[in-house]
């Protein structure tokens, strides 16, 4: 093949609404006009773009069918008037027939599919081929593979080079983009919508440059941004060549318009290039996909803020900062609602912190409220040892008030429980769990420590203008306590923090069994404790917000454990 002129292409890394069809629809317009008159005459767009990822049993309903089949039509027709300009978009796309797997018999079947937008038209259309069914995925519940209906390879020519799609998953696997090259792809490009965790990008990275140059052909991969309900899309779309060498990134958890200028190389390949962000470390991807998940959901569910009960000790404080950089102070209460067992330091550090940080702060003290309900329960509990059921009563009291604070304001609670202790259950039913959304029930203990010391590294401009630390060293410091006895610690009742999320990672993270984590140089003892502890608080954990995922495998979407169950390995 003769050499050819440059050309450009964008990746759209657009961070859509599920079910926001006419909003999605405008984000896209915007996108492509953009990029066209930046010069691009090939505009990508995410998996599943015009619809939101993941839309769920929406992709049931006919109705929704018929939305999104109108406004893919109306998309085209929106960009007519760019000559020229091809989008290539994301979106369901009906089958015929009923589908087999369900008792409704008019219920749709479909594909998850990409087109290609010019002149008005849909000039083609893609079918996945490899459908994704673990972790957070559930796409065989409602769609069919591309493959097992016939469908073909699809490969378009935009400025004299041939671009051959693929939808995500269909990129790990070797068939579709074998398919592609042998249809004449010149160069392969990849829509996505793969949601985030701790390391998934070097991953995406990695696997991408392997097929690249496995098949000796450049790559685009276009990728979503933005949070829907627990799953965070962190973006950081890229263009390699065909050694697998990344040659333009885009930067991470923002929205962005990637431009990749595509020239013909003496390898008679074409060589892609255009600006590289770097690569965040691994609490500052965590810390990102945590602000970017609170703000999209309260964002996107239209809440005007949030309530924090703040308590003095480190996951409070994570918590209150994380929601601060989400939404800005302004948005932001905290409450302090101290009882008879709130050391003087708690009250010392909260308000220490919410002054760096410039939020309202109000301080509410149970004690007059935990003693009426003591005072109603004393006939009940006359002659009977106090234990956990008055410290339960503290907790309770506490989510009381601040359920009562978010009815009243509209704002969301946001609980403060972290991931160790939903493993373990220790955390109050209507309590402590009390809230609308748990931004850090997917954070371990230890990484909790990590992401407050991250925090304080950076050049973070406080409230009175000053530069420097937003969370108090001693919060950092001081032995972590639920404040509900005299003198409470955490490891009265846990193990050590390390050895308690080492095990954890290996029991529900890593699907070890317990004699596996045992022969690892575990102490049989620690071992047995904690994984009794994560079976016996199932019921606890499915009463919990939902919050956001940052590790492989989180307590949602990727966790579905029965609550009544005998297994014990």
């Amino acid at each position: 093949m003769s050499a050819q002129p440059p050309f450009f292409v964008a990746l759209a890394q657009v961070n859509v609404t599920v079910g926001d069809l006419p909003g999605n629809v405008r984000l896209l317009e915007e996108a492509a006009r953009q990029a066209y008159a930046q010069g691009a005459r090939l505009v990508v767009a995410p998996e599943l773009s015009l619809t939101g990822y993941p839309p769920e049993d929406l992709l049931l309903r006919p109705a929704f069918l018929d939305a999104c089949e109108a406004a893919l039509l109306g998309l085209a027709q929106a960009l007519k008037d760019l000559d020229g300009l091809h989008l290539v978009v994301g979106h369901p796309a009906r089958s015929l027939g009923p589908d087999v797997r369900t008792k409704s018999v008019g219920a749709p079947r479909g594909f998850n599919s990409a087109s290609v937008l010019a002149g008005g038209l849909v000039l083609g259309t893609y079918h996945k081929r490899e459908l994704p069914n673990y972790q957070v995925f559930d796409e065989r519940r409602y769609f069919v593979s591309g493959r097992d209906a016939g469908a073909q390879a699809l490969v378009v020519t935009v400025a004299g080079a041939k671009v051959g799609l693929l939808i995500c998953e269909d990129a790990w696997f070797d068939e579709p983009a074998d398919a592609a090259v042998a249809a004449g792809a010149e160069i392969l490009c990849v829509i996505n919508a793969s949601p985030f965790h701790q390391d998934k990008q070097q991953e995406r990275e990695q696997r991408m440059a392997q097929t690249a140059k496995r098949v000796a052909r450049p790559l685009l991969y276009a990728h979503m941004v933005g949070g829907q309900d627990e799953v965070v899309f962190d973006g950081a779309s890229f263009a390699l060549d065909a050694q697998g060498q990344v040659c333009a990134r885009a930067p991470s958890f923002e929205a962005a318009l990637l431009p990749v200028q595509f020239t013909w190389a003496a390898s008679g390949l074409w060589q892609p290039s255009g600006p590289v962000a770097e690569v965040l470390g691994a609490e500052a991807q965590i810390w990102q996909a945590l602000v970017l998940g609170v703000r999209d959901y309260l964002g996107k569910n239209g809440f005007p803020g949030a309530i924090i009960g703040l308590s003095g000790g480190v996951d409070s404080a994570l918590v209150l900062a994380i929601a601060v950089d989400a939404l800005g102070p302004e948005r932001v209460r905290c409450v302090m609602m101290p009882s008879a067992y709130t050391a003087d330091i708690s009250w010392i550090d909260s308000r220490d912190m919410v002054a760096r940080l410039g939020v309202r702060y109000d301080e509410v003290p149970i004690s007059p409220m935990v003693a009426a309900f003591e005072s109603a329960l004393a006939s009940e509990f006359a002659g009977l040892p106090v234990d956990a059921t008055e410290e339960n009563i503290q907790a309770r009291v506490r989510g009381t008030l601040l359920m009562a604070l978010s009815n009243k304001s509209g704002q969301i609670v946001l609980t403060t429980g972290n991931k160790s202790e939903m493993a373990t259950g220790y955390c109050t039913l209507y309590g402590d769990m009390a809230g609308g959304f748990a931004v850090i029930k997917d954070v371990a203990k230890t990484m909790v420590y990590r992401l407050c010391a991250w925090k304080n590294a950076q050049a973070t401009r406080r409230a009175d203008g000053s530069v420097g630390p937003v969370i108090p060293e001693r919060i950092l410091t001081r032995a972590p306590s639920a404040e509900l006895r005299p003198d409470q610690k955490d490891q009265d009742s846990l193990p050590p923090y390390e050895v308690l999320d080492a095990i954890l990672e290996r029991y529900m993270e890593d699907n070890q069994s317990v004699a596996d984590i045992i022969a690892a140089g575990f102490a049989a003892a620690d071992v047995e404790r904690v994984t009794r502890l994560i079976k016996i608080n199932e019921y606890k954990r499915r009463q919990a917000p939902i919050g956001v995922r940052v590790t492989h495998r989180g307590f949602g979407r990727d966790w579905r454990y029965p609550i009544t169950s005998r297994f014990r390995a």
